[in-house]
């Protein structure tokens, strides 16, 4: 029967692990290039991934 293995690291639930995009801004360079813009996730701040939630500390009463 197959196990299936636990996930190393989270994946970002803001980007889907996609932590970078590059957005064309429709000019051009003189050598003909496009002129781009590369936003990272504002959540995992580029990496795509997200450190695991942390425990709560709960008072024992």
């Amino acid at each position: 029967m197959a196990q299936l293995a636990p996930a190393r690291a989270r994946i970002c639930r803001v980007c889907d692990g996609f932590a970078a995009a590059v957005i064309t801004t429709g000019t051009r360079h003189h050598d003909g290039t496009r002129a781009t813009l590369r936003v990272t996730c504002p959540a995992c701040q580029g990496t795509g991934h997200r450190a695991p939630a942390r425990r709560r500390e709960t008072a024992r009463v």
